[in-house]
């Protein structure tokens, strides 16, 4: 198995199956109503957002844990990616709806596409097809255990997501702000990494002890992710955009937290007060308090990032024993860190 920077557009069993034949089993849907009207009704957007270029990172994370779980390499059932592919491709759509986001992926925002209803109705579709299909596809304890490691996922994800919804960083006290932002991260990030690397796990007959130390490698490689993406927003030029977007929410990011463990009650105030004026700041302000915050914590930053995904490295092997597939993924985490800068 490989684990390269994939360039090109996903194209999961959902979207394969949304290429053909509406009444098709895998989609569920009644044919007694026209092609047509599925296809302006629910096919068309999803179609339009799932054919756009994506990492499939966690899609590669199904086929590791396939393999650890000892999966012959190259075997995993597709349709075992396309549901962690489903469930999130879904959670973008609403994410970007409750972000009032214009862009994903290089395109519009689904919903400044279809609005925001029907946005939400496919993102909300991929969810529940994400569900079926593991029951088309694993059966007894595996489907068991699937399915219920698939609800709690989604529920850490909107537990995450409720955090990042209501909570403005530099409103907290500065001590809590590390505790949140782990939290943050862990559920909105790291549950579902983990549950892809579970899932292939699970679908490879893994027992019990090596499923979950599987998906704990998926979920520290997705918390390490989350950290060099974080601070990627604020060093790398050409995600800066995202670095204005997450000042301007007051997102609970690495940056933040590192600068609340770093720096006294001075420094944190001093920027804390510049951040919470950044809802009414132009791009240039918001591209100063970046360099600003850059300027604190971006060796530290560095440091965690490569700590945090050395350690899950480690930690696996320890669990796990030495691997192909390990050799593979740490050399697809290294290429992830120097891409960004």
């Amino acid at each position: 198995m490989t684990l390269p920077l994939p360039t090109a557009p996903q194209h999961t069993a959902l979207a394969r199956a949304l290429d053909h034949d509406v009444a098709d089993d895998a989609l569920g849907l009644p044919d007694d109503v026209p092609d047509a009207i599925w296809q302006r009704a629910l096919l068309g957007p999803a179609q339009e957002f799932l054919r756009r270029p994506g990492k499939a990172l966690r899609a590669r994370l199904v086929e590791l844990g396939w393999e650890l779980g000892g999966g012959a390499p190259g075997a995993v059932p597709a349709s075992l990616p396309s549901v962690v592919e489903a469930l999130h491709a879904g959670s973008l759509i609403v994410d970007d709806v409750q972000d009032d986001s214009d862009e994903r992926r290089g395109a519009p925002a689904l919903h400044r596409l279809v609005g925001v209803a029907r946005a939400i109705n496919t993102g909300n579709w991929m969810y529940f097809w994400a569900l079926d299909r593991l029951g088309r596809d694993l059966t007894g304890a595996a489907h068991a255990a699937a399915l219920r490691a698939a609800v709690d996922t989604l529920m850490a994800c909107h537990h995450g997501q409720a955090l990042d919804l209501s909570v403005r960083v530099t409103d907290l006290p500065q001590a809590d702000v590390p505790a949140v932002v782990a939290a943050t991260t862990r559920l909105k990030t790291g549950a579902l990494m983990g549950f892809a690397a579970r899932l292939g796990a699970l679908g490879a007959g893994a027992d019990e002890a090596r499923t979950a130390a599987i998906a704990a490698l998926g979920e520290a490689a997705g918390v390490g992710l989350q950290m060099l993406d974080d601070l990627g927003s604020i060093c790398a030029r050409d995600r800066a955009d995202k670095g204005r977007e997450d000042l301007r929410a007051g997102r609970p990011t690495w940056p933040w937290a590192w600068l609340a463990e770093a720096r006294d009650e001075v420094a944190w105030a001093r920027l804390a007060l510049r951040a919470r004026h950044a809802p009414e700041s132009g791009d240039a302000e918001l591209d100063a308090l970046a360099d600003a915050l850059r300027r604190e914590i971006e060796p530290r930053g560095r440091d965690a990032v490569r700590s945090r995904l050395g350690n899950a490295m480690t930690d696996a092997r320890a669990a796990l024993g030495e691997h192909p597939a390990l050799d593979e993924m740490a050399a697809a985490l290294g290429r992830m860190e120097q891409s960004y800068g």
